[in-house]
């Protein structure tokens, strides 16, 4: 979608599906009302709706007042599936019918938590990167081939907005306050709900480890551990193996076939997402954080961090620097 057309999303119905996680709601639809507040302007409206007018007990037993019925598709600008536990009794074929019929209208399509398997058992997100929470993911990938699942926290891909669980939703609301009252107001708004930054789609979930590799992969885990703890001086891939006791072959065994990486690339994308952590939440320099991160030449951090994020340090710290003026 244009940033137009995303500047123009005002009203948005949340269909509640039983076992829904409050947290991921509660989190989409109060950087709304906030920037309604902060605005002093109706920009959004928004609507709970189950699809037959019932109230739908989330999955800490509370449930949301009012709700009604899906209406007519033409009345919403974008529907947001909202899911939690249990989500495979949850979607019926009477929620996958809301779903089609929405699609079928060219309404936009969203989910929040585990909302993104309702779209993909709906068939409506064939040929688009999606978002779920980590805990879904390596199961999804497998169900729904057609669907490019990724750890990202949210993705926006055209007309399909999906995003993970828990916080992540404040994040997504944010990015998209940011096309109808611009960076100050989405800035002001994080502020209000105590946030340091906006988190945007090159920022991942945190998935542990050993959910992503299981149990029995010791010498796995303990390399990727030991990576992370020595970020600023880089260990040697060989002398990580000669520790773990194992050869170098077999450990790219194991990071290949459960992490769809090298241990090299691993390592390096690891030490190059603490460096954008670094740039995006310290006053530290560009050079002070390719120190940091293990770098021997600022020449190679940024070839390097350009090859991953797509644009150099350098515009990370920028924006930072302009987000900080404007606000």
């Amino acid at each position: 979608m244009s940033p137009q057309q995303l500047g123009s999303l005002a009203h948005i119905g949340f269909l509640m599906l039983p076992n829904f996680s409050m947290i991921a709601f509660t989190n989409a639809v109060e950087p709304l009302r906030m920037a309604n507040h902060l605005s002093r302007k109706k920009l959004y409206r928004w609507s709970a709706l189950s699809c037959d007018g019932q109230p739908v007990a989330a999955s800490n037993g509370l449930s949301v007042a009012p709700i009604t019925a899906p209406a007519d598709p033409s009345e919403y600008d974008l529907l947001i599936v909202c899911g939690g536990i249990h989500v495979r009794e949850a979607v019926t074929d009477q929620v996958l019918s809301v779903i089609r019929r929405f699609a079928a209208a060219d309404v936009p399509l969203g989910a929040v938590c585990t909302g993104s398997f309702a779209l993909a058992k709906a068939g409506v997100l064939n040929g688009y990167r999606s978002s779920i929470h980590w805990e879904n993911l390596s199961a999804i990938r497998e169900e729904f081939p057609k669907v490019l699942f990724s750890s990202e926290l949210f993705v926006i891909d055209r007309d399909r907005f999906t995003c993970s669980g828990g916080t992540a939703p404040l994040d997504l609301m944010c990015n998209l306050i940011r096309f109808k009252g611009g960076k100050s107001l989405a800035a002001d708004v994080s502020e209000q709900f105590i946030v340091d930054r906006i988190r945007d789609q090159h920022d991942h979930q945190h998935i542990p480890l050993l959910a992503r590799v299981g149990t029995g992969h010791e010498s796995l885990i303990d390399a990727a551990l030991a990576m992370e703890m020595n970020i600023e001086n880089p260990r040697s891939l060989d002398e990580l193996a000669a520790e773990l006791g194992v050869s170098l072959r077999h450990l790219e065994r194991l990071f290949k076939r459960y992490l769809g990486s090298t241990p090299a690339q691993y390592y390096l994308d690891l030490r190059l997402r603490r460096a954008r952590e670094l740039l995006l939440q310290t006053n530290m320099s560009v050079m002070e954080v390719t120190v940091a991160t293990g770098f021997l030449s600022s020449s190679h951090f940024s070839k390097s961090y350009r090859s991953l994020f797509g644009y150099p340090p350098s515009r990370e710290r920028q924006q930072v620097q302009l987000e900080a003026a404007i606000m």
